[in-house]
């Protein structure tokens, strides 16, 4: 009996309630082609609508089925993801409740992704009134033929269902379908291409091709100058040989027609523009640098799997130790990754890794154009590139043999994903060096306290730098209490202390940058005869007043509406409450008149104003004032910078999280640490309504371990992470009823599972329903189920098995039901 090939696939139209290994029949003429890791177009569902899957697997030998589908068509010449890669893909759909093709596109550049576009055209030998005939008495297959014909012969699938509106055309495609009337047809088209170039080769030997252009070399003196190129150098762009020689494209067509060049295409990469650096010599360390450098690099060589946690205070010098680090590993023929929290740290740090690895260097964030990420990726997969510096994202980076993995500020939130997959940066490094048998180094002068706690409980290593690079001391810090200052009838949002110390810089011609985590002119306008507070429509939160251009906008969904001249329910006047970036920088600008005050956050930076040029600016010009939200609190190393001013030290304190504490302290540290990195003394004004506050007062005296030892505490009695995990559950819907009695039913499965007797000893607490941080948004609510427990396998199944039952359950219409660990938000 005859046997097939069978290829186990994930597929994109599937679902998390349906997402399994799909089978599918591979056709005889893709058998010696198709492989792990490529993508193919394959029939799904009933109506056998096109989608895109990934091969997983193969199965030879299988039995013929009548029943199963067969791939349409190949996508990829060479697979895109590696046995390894498609483990991680697994790995992460049962770690973060994603499909596996969620997980595997999460790890391609966006240029490799395909759009799919289905087409109904008429079969061949099919006339307009064979067609109607099949059409019968069905009004909507009539209407589908009177749409097709009138375009030409074929429609898309999108064009047709528009012109139904409401109404649903699938049965009657399907009717025409079956009839053989109709046939579907799927074009894929990818994002972007490979960019290539046309390259003139010599054809025949350089003593040959001298030896025909040279007696003609008066009467035809430009074939003779590109022969003579070409002979030196071997191969050449057209475009170059052109410059060059003076040529034309009609003079490298003659030599070819000639026989004596050859025209090809050359692969060229699109590369991302970094200022030219001299190379530099590997950096010189201090006592404790080498320390910790000769620890790391003792557990990089050792080729197992290892974590180490490099603690070191603001300015200790960290990127040298990593500097040395990368370049002892690259020494040993493996390959690195190094990840920044912000794409603003991007620029500088690759300038520095430039000198010292040139174009082994390759960047990956998300402000790349979709060619540069695609071929910076291609050098890394290829082997051209052996160091990949990125943003969260590049913990993918498609790298051979890896040694090293190093998260930089690794406390910080950017670093866990708030789309599906909802991965954290630090876990999937963490796989990948299992995987590898890597080094993880986590550095940080504000770990997180997960970190740390594994730190000094000895599951991570621990290495210290306890004093600055530059044996400067750490910024004097001053707090200034805005309750005094509202007593003496300063209103503003600069104090007086702020104010002298940004005279003075100003008068020694330094430098100062100052930190407001809210953009915007003000955080909300309200009525002063009312209290009425212009509030989103489709959120549940105030409108931000934007100065700059006269409008209220909610940062959540991107409404936005003009200011009232009045209160629009009683007339009154509107006062506005609270302070942005915006506000701030009006408020120095009239304070220090003639001063020039950049501003850098989410409304200042774009694509032409990136965040580069923005920071080049600020150094190059010496602008005395920069005022920013948390895109300048971490990372920035600019010499001439000896004051930091925090505005508002409460805005991330009291909220309701149990990580307040932490951010809070975090970011004070990182931003009073960006004061006197170079030789001169630096300081740093906190303002806050609480000054007595052990974690204000902790920030200004640069304490982790004092603040460490009182939030340790906490945790334990709160039961948060690191003593155990939070699997939240979100419902969400147009309907609030609807997306409430979603959490119920969920919790009551919840309460019965954990009642079984493998779930007992876990003591497991349910919390909630309860409604998110931000209640609506967009329209829809989301309401939420927290389980706090110790995050094993068992708790995952069981949490995805809910997640599944509740995706199925026709009682649940309308409403989206999720899941994941330890959120951020």
């Amino acid at each position: 009996m005859d046997t097939v090939a069978v290829a186990k696939l994930a597929l994109s139209a599937a679902t998390y309630a349906i997402d399994r290994p799909y089978d599918y029949q591979v056709p005889r003429e893709l058998a010696d082609t198709l492989r792990p890791g490529m993508r193919v177009v394959v029939p799904f569902g009933a109506g056998n609508r096109r989608t895109e899957g990934i091969v997983l697997a193969f199965e030879d030998g299988r039995p013929p089925d009548p029943k199963r589908k067969t791939i349409l068509t190949l996508l990829d010449e060479e697979p895109v993801l590696d046995a390894e890669a498609l483990q991680l893909a697994l790995w992460m759909r049962e770690r973060w409740f994603c499909t596996v093709y969620d997980a595997a596109r999460a790890m391609l550049p966006a240029g490799l992704y395909f759009s799919l576009q289905d087409r109904y055209a008429v079969a061949p030998g099919i006339d307009r009134e064979t067609a109607y005939a099949s059409a019968g008495k069905s009004e909507h297959a009539r209407r589908i033929l009177e749409l097709i014909f009138a375009s030409g012969g074929s429609a898309e699938r999108r064009q047709i269902r528009e012109a139904f509106g409401i109404k649903d055309p699938n049965p009657a495609l399907r009717q025409l379908t079956d009839h053989g009337v109709l046939q579907l047809e799927t074009s894929a088209e990818r994002g972007v291409g490979d960019k290539t170039e046309q390259v003139a080769v010599l054809a025949v030997p350089a003593e040959e091709a001298m030896a025909q252009v040279t007696p003609k070399r008066r009467s035809a003196p430009l074939r003779y100058a590109v022969i003579e190129l070409l002979a030196a150098l071997g191969s050449a762009s057209s475009k170059e040989l052109c410059y060059f020689t003076g040529a034309s494209s009609a003079t490298l067509r003659s030599l070819t027609k000639s026989g004596l060049v050859r025209l090809e295409r050359r692969e060229v990469f699109r590369r991302v523009r970094v200022p030219e650096v001299e190379s530099a010599p590997p950096p010189e360390l201090n006592e404790q640098q080498q320390a910790a450098f000769e620890g790391l690099s003792a557990l990089a060589a050792a080729g197992k799997p290892a974590a180490a946690l490099l603690y070191g205070v603001t300015g200790s010098g960290k990127t040298q130790v990593y500097i040395r680090l990368i370049r002892q590993v690259l020494d040993r023929g493996r390959t690195a990754i190094v990840l920044v929290p912000e794409i603003a740290l991007t620029p500088q740090l690759l300038r520095s890794f430039t000198a010292q690895f040139g174009d082994a260097v390759a960047v990956l964030h998300s402000s790349l154009r979709a060619g540069e990420r695609y071929d910076e990726w291609k050098r890394l997969r290829t082997g051209k590139a052996r160091v990949a510096i990125g943003t969260r994202s590049a913990v993918f980076a498609p790298l051979k043999d890896l040694g090293l993995v190093i998260l930089d500020e690794e406390q910080e939130a950017t670093y866990k994903s708030e789309n599906v997959p909802k991965y954290h940066a630090r876990d999937v490094a963490k796989y990948r060096c299992t995987q590898s048998g890597a080094l993880l180094v986590l550095g940080s002068a504000t770990p997180s306290v997960e970190s740390m706690y594994l730190a000094r409980t000895g599951v991570y290593h621990c290495f210290t730098l306890s004093r600055r690079y530059n044996e400067q001391a750490l910024p004097a810090v001053f707090i200034a209490d805005m309750k005094e200052e509202l007593r003496a009838g300063n209103g503003t949002s600069l104090s007086l202390p702020l104010r002298q110390a940004l005279e003075e810089t100003l008068r020694a011609g330094e430098q100062s940058i100052l930190f407001l985590n809210r953009r915007g002119a003000s955080r909300m306008v309200s009525c002063g005869e009312c209290g009425a507070v212009p509030t989103c429509p489709r959120c549940s939160v105030h409108l931000t007043y934007h100065s700059a251009n006269g409008r209220l906008m909610c940062h959540y969904c991107g409404h936005s509406e003009r200011l009232p001249a009045a209160c629009p329910a009683c007339g009154g006047t509107l006062n506005f409450i609270g302070a942005g970036t915006q506000k701030v920088q009006e408020e120095l600008e009239a304070a220090f008149p003639g001063i020039t005050v950049l501003r850098m956050d989410t409304d200042t930076v774009s694509a032409t104003q990136s965040h580069e040029k923005l920071l080049s600016r600020f150094e190059k010009e010496k602008i005395p004032i920069l005022v920013g939200t948390q895109m300048v609190a971490k990372g920035l190393d600019f010499e001439n910078v000896t004051l930091v001013g925090v505005v508002s030290a409460d805005l991330s304190l009291y909220v309701d999280d149990y990580r307040a504490g932490e951010r809070t302290f975090s970011l004070l540290t990182q931003v009073v640490g960006r004061a006197g990195r170079g030789n001169k003394k630096g300081r740093a004004i906190v303002q806050t309504y609480t000054p007595e506050n052990d974690v204000i007062l902790c920030a200004a005296r640069q304490d982790y371990d004092r603040f460490y030892e009182q939030e340790i505490v906490l945790r334990r009695l709160r039961g948060c992470p690191p003593f155990r995990d939070l699997f939240v559950v979100t419902a969400s819907g147009l309907s609030e009823s609807a997306v409430l009695k979603t959490c119920m039913r969920l919790r009551r499965s919840l309460e019965d599972w954990l009642e079984r007797p493998e779930f007992r000893a876990l003591e497991a607490q349910v919390l909630g329903p309860a409604p998110a941080s931000v209640a609506k948004v967009n329209d829809r609510y989301r309401y939420r189920l927290t389980l706090a427990c110790r995050n094993t396998r068992a708790v995952r199944a069981m949490v995805a098995h809910l997640v599944r039952c509740a995706q199925k359950d026709k009682e649940n219409k309308g409403v989206s039901v999720s899941a994941d660990v330890d959120p951020l938000d």
